[in-house]
């Protein structure tokens, strides 16, 4: 046989199979790929397109194929739709905008809020196992009409579950919840919880390790974690062989979180922002007033739209139709880079973010 199937599934010669200069040689009807790995730590991917396109690029997150999150963030190569999507460091595509879930009471709630959403034509879910609507969530999707493969679905785990064997049961009792087979991105909820505050370091080495058996076998597409810090990045990449795919984090007007950021696009990996719209206070702020006045958009839409301006992804919530609708009708507009600045340096308009070292929870 001249080519066989490599873990990726993808075809690769016989001849070059476990290579040390080559990782793997694809083909498709749409192109193939050389990819050379140095030391495993720097690779180049030269991809050639059956239309003669030559594209060079690094191993980075990018929006659609082309555009670079670190471009995004000064304002250039924006996502233009809500179905837009930007791809992951291992080349998972998750869409530009989430639908949070969290306060979502678990029932009538919370599956009558994700239908709407789906309804908009958002296709990115965020739950999470301590926000107790999984089973909602799960039964939205069903009921919706939309094909499960057409939604981006994210849990994280709960905080007292740390631990590769905690972890596992955890996962299991996810998937029952949700009743599905798979889930699109798994995160760490919390790097330091209370419970395991004396070994927190060895809890999410355990948890991580899980998360990487996992999503090796197919049952998560891409892994993360939520509201890490550069200290926990790096004790935990001490026994890591995958990094975080994802960063979920407090990303809102006036808290930038600026170290965080700076390192998580360092090292390539996506910035989620939860509470995009801060607090009620937000909508208090003669600023934002003046913003809104200005764009002719609402404040909350104001400040979606910033958040992609500053190539986050983020995931506004609501329980309300009226602004399910109203957060994702925010692409026929752009916000002026000084309105940008402005926006961001709205210090503690809307508070900060709680010190993950510290919580009680």
């Amino acid at each position: 046989m001249l080519f066989k199937k490599n873990k990726h599934q993808r075809l690769i010669p016989e001849k070059v199979a476990g290579n040390s200069c080559f990782s793997w040689l694809a083909f498709s009807y749409k192109y193939f790929a050389i990819t050379l790995t140095f030391n495993k730590i720097f690779a180049i991917r030269l991809q050639f397109h059956i239309d003669l396109e030559l594209r060079l690029r690094f191993m980075i997150p990018i929006y659609n194929q082309n555009n670079s999150l670190s471009n995004c963030r000064l304002g250039e190569n924006i996502v233009k739709t809500l179905t837009d999507c930007y791809e992951l460091s291992s080349g998972v595509k998750i869409p530009c905008i989430g639908f949070g879930t969290w306060q979502a009471k678990n029932g009538d709630m919370a599956v009558s809020s994700v239908k709407e959403a789906l309804k908009c034509g958002y296709r990115h879910i965020d739950t999470a196992a301590g926000y107790g609507n999984e089973e909602s969530v799960g039964i939205a999707v069903k009921e919706s009409g939309v094909a499960r493969e057409d939604i981006f679905i994210t849990s994280k785990l709960q905080n007292d579950m740390h631990g590769y064997e905690n972890t596992m049961e955890a996962f299991k009792q996810t998937m029952k919840n949700l009743d599905m087979d798979y889930l699109d991105l798994y995160l760490i909820h919390w790097p330091n919880p209370v419970k395991y505050r004396d070994q927190w370091q060895e809890a999410n080495a355990g948890t991580w390790k899980a998360f990487e058996e996992l999503h090796k076998a197919g049952l998560i597409r891409a892994i993360g974690v939520s509201n890490f810090q550069p200290h926990h990045f790096d004790a935990l990449m001490q026994t890591a062989a995958i990094q975080p795919m994802v960063n979920q984090i407090r990303l809102c007007p006036g808290d930038t979180q600026d170290n965080v950021v700076d390192y998580c696009r360092k090292h390539s990996i996506l910035l989620e922002a939860y509470s995009p719209l801060g607090v009620g206070r937000i909508f208090e702020v003669p600023q934002m007033q003046s913003l809104a006045q200005k764009y002719g958009k609402s404040i909350a839409q104001i400040c979606v739209r910033w958040s992609l301006e500053r190539g986050y992804l983020p995931l506004p919530k609501s329980i309300t139709p009226e602004r399910i609708r109203e957060n994702a009708d925010v692409f026929d507009f752009r916000i002026s880079p000084e309105d940008v600045q402005t926006i961001a340096g709205l210090k503690g308009c809307c508070g900060y973010s709680a010190d993950p070292d510290t919580i009680t929870w």
